[in-house]
């Protein structure tokens, strides 16, 4: 890429947004936020396409479709790639995400 001011401030950001997140805490902090989001994600989308009933079997082939794309960036990469925070923050949304659908799965059996 060329040189300019604007690809630099893109530079400056990433790094300086970097350095910040190599902090243990924070990093735990982002990760248990993307597990949290994941969680809110799983019980929107099963309450609202539930009270729809028309699109259920589309919905839920989409999201078997998402967890499985995102299970095979993740697991699919070396050991050290996986350490890279956007495919963690990746997989620990969709731990969340997983982990509401069979609360949504209990709640509904009982």
């Amino acid at each position: 890429m060329q040189n300019t001011r604007l690809n630099n401030l893109f530079d400056t950001i990433a790094r300086s947004l970097g350095q910040w997140l190599v902090n243990p805490w924070r990093r735990l902090s982002l990760l248990l936020i993307s597990w949290l989001f994941g969680f809110f994600l799983g019980s929107a989308v099963s309450t609202t396409a539930g009270q729809k009933a028309e699109l259920d079997i589309v919905i839920a082939a989409f999201l078997v479709l998402l967890t499985e794309i995102t299970s095979r960036i993740f697991y699919s990469r070396s050991f050290l790639a996986r350490q890279a925070l956007w495919v963690e923050t990746l997989n620990f949304l969709k731990v969340g995400f997983i982990y509401s659908l069979f609360l949504e799965a209990f709640k509904l059996g009982s």
